[in-house]
This record gives structure tokens, sequence and C-alpha cells, in this order.
């Protein structure tokens, strides 16, 4: 018996997976193992497996089963950032000559490691609609692509993407379908359960969700490529180190609950930006104007911490970026507290002049789980300083 079989519901598993007491101890939370090597019972011969905290750390496997189980997943694999995730995920998966087929709203890095990192390498690099099945499926048509990589909600569009009729795309095309669901957790959308193959996430963000740890991970059923995957975290080194896993587990065992709130509040504030007279366009899925709301509504939970608006003009979008209280202008997302981000020049800036461009007058908010009255309070007041 594991140490989650009798945890079943996901907000049981968030707390249990991964988590069995210390049986020499009785130590409910496991401890947490600093040591960088470990004593061998004779040459070559393993206590548990551990031999050096590059290959593996008992915290760094406790923390790795805690996101396969929230995933759905057969292997979970942690990582010392989120695009450390993402370029073990590529390398394993692809050869020179190979080709992504990438959403047209991505977070930036990941266009930037794709195009400006494995570029030079020979990848190749197409960019799609992927809220757009019929545009999806001409471009696979058009030429095959090696994966499909798809962000829904996207990044900061917040466009909604069908992962199980995309799933059904690639797979038709030869395609490996990923799905970064770092906006939406596992909380919200499985996407493996839908048909995806491989789930990555920057655990920096609703994971670990107290914005004081980095990393990433990725979780796929596929044996053979998680064996490859596996490889490269152990001969490039890219690990999460003993105390950013023990940090992110931590955050993972209160997952369900923040989620629920910071859904709670964004739409809360999402509906006070929709009517007010400075604001140009609110994009948020929990919104019955977006145009992805009801398969939002089918393929998750809830619909997540983040809202984007648009105001009139770039310098206005600044003005107010620049001008919240409890927002806090910064880079990065889904902490407890709430922020805000100006992408065009922050998260996004390495898009700029590309198909995969944020408008200027874009803000991105990442709604925290304060009281939802005094985040609108905030907003109100720096958007009638405008």
């Amino acid at each position: 018996m594991t140490d989650h079989d009798a945890a079943r519901g996901f907000a049981s598993l968030v707390v249990h997976a991964g988590q069995s007491p210390d049986p020499a101890t009785g130590d409910v939370i496991p401890a947490l193992h600093m040591s960088t090597t470990f004593v061998q019972d004779g040459i070559g011969n393993l206590r548990q497996g551990y031999e050096y905290g590059r290959s593996g750390n008992p915290t760094r496997t406790a923390l790795e089963a805690q996101l396969a189980a929230i995933e759905g997943g057969a292997h979970g694999i942690s990582f010392s950032s989120g695009l450390a995730a993402e370029d073990a995920l590529l390398r394993a998966a692809l050869q020179p000559g190979d080709e992504v087929l990438l959403g047209n709203d991505v977070y930036g890095g990941t266009y930037r490691l794709i195009a400006r990192v494995l570029g030079p390498w020979g990848i190749r690099l197409r960019v799609v609609d992927m809220s757009d099945l019929e545009a999806v499926a001409a471009a696979l048509a058009e030429r095959p692509a090696k994966i499909l990589w798809v962000e829904t909600p996207s990044n900061p569009m917040l466009k909604i993407s069908d992962i199980a009729g995309l799933a059904a795309l690639g797979h038709d095309a030869g395609a490996l379908v990923v799905v970064d669901n770092t906006f939406a957790s596992p909380a919200l959308q499985q996407p493996l359960a839908l048909g995806a193959d491989v789930v990555v996430h920057s655990t920096t963000k609703y994971l670990g969700g107290h914005s004081d740890v980095v990393g990433g991970a990725v979780v796929t059923n596929h044996d053979a490529l998680a064996e490859q995957v596996r490889f490269l975290q152990f001969a490039a080194g890219a690990v999460s180190g003993p105390h950013d896993a023990w940090l992110t587990t931590r955050g993972i065992k209160t997952l369900a609950i923040r989620m629920q709130r910071h859904s709670e509040n964004a739409d809360a504030v999402a509906r006070f930006l929709t009517g007010h007279d400075r604001v140009a366009r609110v994009h948020y899925p929990g919104l019955e104007s977006h145009p992805g709301h009801d398969l939002a509504a089918r393929q998750m939970r809830g619909f997540g911490g983040i809202v984007s608006l648009e105001l009139a003009d770039g310098p206005a979008a600044r003005r107010f970026a620049e001008s919240t209280r409890l927002f806090t202008l910064a880079e990065s997302l889904g902490g407890v507290e709430s922020l805000l981000n100006y992408p065009d020049e922050m998260t996004h800036a390495s898009v700029r002049g590309t198909e995969l461009a944020v408008p200027v007058e874009l803000v991105r908010l990442s709604v925290g789980i304060e009281d939802a009255d005094d985040l609108i309070a905030d907003l109100d007041r720096a958007l009638s300083a405008l």
C-alpha cells in the first residue's frame, strides 16, 4: 500500500501524496534531507538508491511523488526552475530538424528558449492560435510537428484551448502533446486525463504559492520519455535543491483551498473591472462574455486567479501599473499576495516585434487571497486617478 492509497480526492492527495510519516521517528512531516552524499553499504550497494545529491535526494523524491499524484501521472520530475523543466523535456523529445508548433500567446521565456536557445541547435518553430482547432489542424496538415505545445489558460491573454481536441489532432499527426498547466494548476485542470502526453509547470507559481521558492516540473505517463528526462535531470544537473523541494511540497499542501480563494477573488475583480468606465476590455475565462468561457467551464473546475485588462493606451496602462498599492508591481504570479505585471516590458519583453507580441495597453493581474473588497478598492482608486 502506498502512502496515499486512502487519499482519493484532490484535496486529500495534495496533503498526503509522497508524505508518509517517517518509519523511524514517526515524523508527520517528512524530514528535510540536506546531505549532498549518502553512505554506501559496500561499493555500489546503495541504501534505497541514494548516492549523490544530484542523482537523488529523499526530499526531492517525496515532492516528485506528490507532483505525479496530483496531476494523475506515473512520473513526476522536479527541476530548479520551470524553464529548466521545459529545457530538459524539449531536449529529451527533440532532435535537430524537429519542429515545435507553439501557441501564439505563451510565456515569453518559453518562446525565447525554443527560438533563441534551441533554435541555433536546429529546432524549428511555428506559431498558431491554439484556441482555433481548425487553424491547428491546417498547420499540422501543412507540415508535421514533433511537439504541440499548449498553454491554457494562456499567458497573458487568457485564451482557452481545447485540450482533448488538440490531443486528438496532435496524436493523429504523430506529435507529442505538451500542456503548460501553470496558470490553472492541477487543482483546476488535469491535462493528462484529457489526453495530453506531458504536463509542465513552473512550480514557482501556484504550486509553491508563496513567492519564496523557484522550481519546475515535468509529469507524464510515458515511461521511455520519463527515463530520458530523468537522465537529463541527472546529467545536466538542473535539479531542485532539498530546501526548494521541501518548500514546494509545503506549498502544494494548501493548493486546493488556495485555488478556490484565488478563483473567487479573481471573479469578483473581473466583474468589477468589466463595469469600470476606464477599462476597455477584461480577459477572464470566468466571464460569460469570454470567448472560451463554455470550454473552460467544461474542462476546468474553476477559472483561476489571473485577470488581464486593457486600458485606453500604453501610457494609461503604465500609469495604472505604477499606481496600485495593494497590488504589487512585480513579475511572477500565483502567490498568496496580489501582483500586477506590465507584460510588454516585463514578462513578455522577449516577444516584442514577433507574432506573440502583447498589446501595450494590457496589464496582467495575479489576484491573491486578500479580502476582495480591499483589492477592488485598490484598483478603483488607481483607475479613477487616470
